[in-house]
């Protein structure tokens, strides 16, 4: 069954007529029922052309954490060949909230890092939600090492709420962790882009997305804190949920006018979840475009020009 937000209530009960119309037709009653169901498809596109061309932040939010919204696991499956995944930190564990390993992609040899929050309950347990302990920040910084050492580029998928904020990993060294792998980010010398694909949360996001190209599809999100979590820290209560949205400038559309990303990919008419093979070639033609261009920089440039990105950043925010 589709799972439908509940801005997407009007269209939820169209697309309902149309399966029960189509129902009819397949059950081999004589009513010519073609023309209605057109009818009423193009009063759904129409819909969802109106509606998702005018999210607020906090509606485009609901829409990065759709349950139905392809994860990293499905990016690799579909973009990445003869992915062979890597696990551990070789210090303390394997965090299955980050997955990472070798593949191929257009040819080229990559290590490609991601968050993993699963897609059925027991998934989404083994994979903690998407939200990473410090050995998972360990493991990818491993994995960046390895693709400095073999000269490969990097691919990073960033989808989390955050990084896990339990007991546990904060014994384990949770902030060191998340710092230790931006500067690994920011030091390797090799071509490294990141895609925001879903929900990009605070250090947890920005720990594996230190990146020469940094894109995010239409309908994700990026952002120091979640919605949530500023209105309970501000106005103690989830009432201001949407207000604190609203003011955090979270879309890819505010991120891109601020500089803070290089570019928006366009999802699918209704979100990336209504289309997952149109995402999928969006995001193989943006990901082969980047890294066949930084192939052409030295990896000193690159490892130069990604410092100075973030460095340019802290100076407009401290103008």
């Amino acid at each position: 069954m589709n799972t439908y937000l509940d801005f997407e209530k009007p269209i939820a009960e169209l697309e309902g007529k149309i399966k029960e119309l189509r129902h009819v037709s397949a059950s081999g009653e004589e009513i010519n029922i073609a023309d209605e169901i057109g009818r009423l498809q193009n009063k759904v596109e129409r819909l969802l052309q109106n509606t998702y061309s005018k999210l607020t932040p906090w509606q485009k939010t609901l829409v990065a954490r759709h349950p139905e919204r392809p994860h990293t696991k499905d990016y690799i499956e579909n973009l990445i060949e003869d992915f062979t995944p890597l696990a551990g930190d070789r210090l303390y564990a394997e965090d299955c909230a980050v997955m990472g390993g070798l593949g191929r992609f257009e040819g080229h040899s990559v290590v490609v890092i991601g968050h993993e929050k699963g897609n059925t309950t027991t998934s989404r347990v083994k994979h903690n939600f998407g939200m990473a302990r410090p050995e998972g920040y360990r493991k990818a910084q491993r994995l960046m090492d390895m693709a400095e050492r073999f000269h490969l580029p990097i691919v990073t998928f960033i989808d989390t709420m955050g990084a896990f904020p339990g007991a546990d990993a904060e014994e384990r060294g949770q902030s060191e962790a998340i710092a230790r792998s931006i500067e690994k980010c920011l030091n390797v010398k090799v071509p490294f882009t990141s895609i925001v694909i879903g929900e990009g949360g605070s250090g947890g996001a920005i720990a594996i997305a230190c990146a020469n190209d940094i894109y995010m599809l239409e309908h994700s999100v990026y952002s120091v804190i979640s919605p949530e979590g500023c209105a309970s820290i501000l106005w103690r209560s989830n009432d201001y949920t949407e207000s604190a949205a609203d003011a955090l400038n979270i879309t890819a559309q505010d991120l891109h006018r601020l500089g803070v990303i290089d570019n928006v990919i366009a999802e699918p008419l209704g979100g990336a979840h209504r289309n997952h093979e149109q995402t999928f070639q969006s995001v193989r033609k943006v990901l082969d475009q980047s890294i066949r261009e930084q192939l052409t920089h030295d990896g000193g440039v690159l490892k130069a020009r990604r410092r100075e990105k973030f460095l340019a950043m802290g100076r407009v925010g401290a103008a």
